[in-house]
């Protein structure tokens, strides 16, 4: 697989650049200390814009049961992206009530961090792997910094995972061809400042993705 998610956005022009760039999915914050976070009103009136042309993903951190429904109701979501602690049983409730994919993040900064992996192969339909956050962050994301994607040559791949924490147009070649990741994600690295998405940057991180893609699959020919 060879994936490509733009998180966080937050305006139809933004959301648009996504879209026409090629993104395969489109993600939409429900989380109020993110700048990014959307109300209900907001998300429904971007979801309507997607017209099938991505996935819809609605990131959430540690929601409950209400929380869940309004998001979606609003946005009518293809996957659910569970940001928090959420445990293995809290996310088989999850996708049992909602029916649509569960994106798990993981937070990595060493090799022992990927064994928390193991407890979510037969729940989750994704990993999402991302820079674990340093104990004073204010948000639980990666804060727009790598880990060491070498690391991954650790991990137990049965299950796909995209790449998440600091990538950008510069470095995502070099991600995927490090990693091998399914998919991957970029947020804070196509900002100009935190919850402003520069549609420039949009375009370009998913043409360098594409590219990378395109010549890790010619070389495995």
């Amino acid at each position: 697989m060879s994936l490509i998610k733009i998180c966080g956005l937050s305006t139809p022009e933004t959301l648009e650049a996504a879209l026409a760039a090629g993104a395969d999915m489109v993600g939409f914050v429900f989380f109020e200390k993110s700048p990014r976070h959307l109300n209900y009103e907001k998300a429904a009136e971007l979801g309507a814009l997607v017209q099938g042309r991505a996935r819809k993903i609605a990131l959430s951190v540690d929601a409950d049961d209400a929380r869940l429904d309004a998001i979606a109701a609003s946005l009518r979501p293809d996957g659910l992206q569970l940001h928090g602690k959420e445990s293995p049983e809290r996310v088989a409730a999850i996708k049992a009530r909602y029916g649509v994919p569960a994106y798990k993040v993981i937070h990595v900064s060493t090799a022992a961090d990927l064994a928390a992996t193991d407890a979510y192969r037969d729940v989750a339909d994704w990993l999402l792997l991302e820079t674990k956050p340093p104990k004073d962050a204010l948000h639980p994301g990666g804060n727009g910094v790598t880990f060491d994607w070498t690391l991954l040559d650790h991990l137990d791949r049965r299950l796909p995972f995209m790449l998440s924490g600091g990538l950008d147009p510069a470095n995502v070649a070099e991600a995927i061809r490090t990693g091998h990741p399914d998919g991957v994600d970029v947020s804070s690295g196509v900002e100009d400042r935190p919850g402003v998405k520069n549609p420039d940057k949009i375009r370009a991180f998913v043409k360098a993705a594409r590219h990378a893609y395109a010549a890790a699959l010619a070389s495995s020919r």
